[in-house]
């Protein structure tokens, strides 16, 4: 390709882009939610019963749901065990959204005038903040005190956030890291039609609605930049993509020991679960067929990184489209 035709397919492809960030914050701007208003917490039908039936979890979309040990449990403990485990993945959820705002809010700050990623990224934070009040409004309705984070990740996050800022294509990468096992698994239970309490089912819909958006601007940003890196920087991002994909999703999607210790879960049990069985390994495998896609095409699938994917245990087919769903992990026996 010569200089002056690239130099035009880079221009056409800013364009786009510039053109998808308008059609996003317009999208934030008419089609948004509060979750004080969006959400009738006051409703009979809203109210959290913590003996709901309904909180038990998914034997085949839920890792622990999925053994022998959390079926063979009384119902009553099935459902005590399932609200806690959905109330912290809740918690978690808004912990990861405080660090996505840490991260947007740096590199956001340092854009210069006229940037319709600055505009974007607002609207971004604001739908994160919602997100955060909704996703705690349900956990203290739910009368579950649960922690959240692993202690570890918790004390870490706010250089994590900072940090991001600095490295916005391996901050992008993180936000998908992060989004797409809670979206993939949260689209899953919807699919699937899996029976949950009303307020989280509520919660669940909305927050599948924004983060469409959400995802879609952090893969435009890497499909606009990753084929403008130097060589070694592809190579080092080919690498780490996959590490920083399945390093998050393990810290969003396993609980903490306190959850272990306070259930009396066996080791052997919790180790199966998190993700040591080939049910638990498909379902986490099954999180990031849209990430093997985005590396595929964008040259970030090398001999190398294969490799790395495979070590990972999160390779397999990259999705032909977004959001296609992986049934793998509902065929291991």
């Amino acid at each position: 390709m010569s200089t002056t035709t690239a130099s035009r397919t880079s221009a056409a492809d800013k364009d786009a882009y510039e053109a998808m960030l308008h059609t996003l914050s317009e999208g934030s701007v008419h089609v948004h939610f509060d979750p004080y208003e969006d959400i009738a917490w006051d409703a009979p039908e809203m109210a959290v019963d913590q003996r709901d039936p309904r909180w038990e979890l998914s034997p085949t979309l839920d890792p622990l749901g999925a053994t022998a040990w959390y079926q063979g449990q009384s119902p009553e403990r099935r459902i005590e065990i399932g609200r806690w485990r959905m109330m912290n993945a809740m918690k978690v959820g808004g912990a990861f959204e405080s660090i996505l705002i840490r991260g947007l809010m740096h590199y956001a700050m340092n854009l210069p005038n006229g940037s319709p990623e600055f505009r974007y990224c607002l609207h971004e934070m604001t739908e994160e903040c919602n997100h955060i009040q909704m996703f705690q409004e349900l956990v203290n309705r739910s009368g579950t005190d649960v922690p959240g984070m692993r202690p570890l990740f918790r004390a870490a996050s706010p250089v994590i956030g900072l940090a991001g800022g600095y490295l916005p294509v391996i901050l992008m990468i993180g936000i998908l890291g992060g989004e797409e096992p809670i979206d993939h698994y949260q689209k899953a239970l919807l699919r699937e039609g899996v029976p949950m309490p009303p307020a989280v089912l509520r919660t669940m819909e909305i927050h599948i609605a924004e983060e469409a958006r959400h995802i879609s601007f952090a893969d435009a940003f890497l499909r606009l930049r990753l084929p403008r890196l130097g060589r070694v920087q592809r190579a080092i991002v080919s690498v780490s993509f996959p590490v920083i994909m399945r390093w998050l999703a393990g810290e969003i999607m396993t609980p903490p020991r306190a959850f272990q210790k306070r259930f009396a879960i066996p080791d052997d049990v919790f180790r199966e679960a998190f993700w040591r069985s080939p049910q638990s390994q498909a379902i986490m495998a099954s999180y990031f067929g849209d990430m093997r896609a985005l590396a595929t095409e964008t040259g970030l699938m090398n001999r190398v990184s294969r490799r790395v994917w495979r070590r990972m245990g999160i390779d397999g087919e990259p999705s032909s489209y977004r959001g296609q769903p992986d049934r793998r992990a509902e065929l291991v026996p």
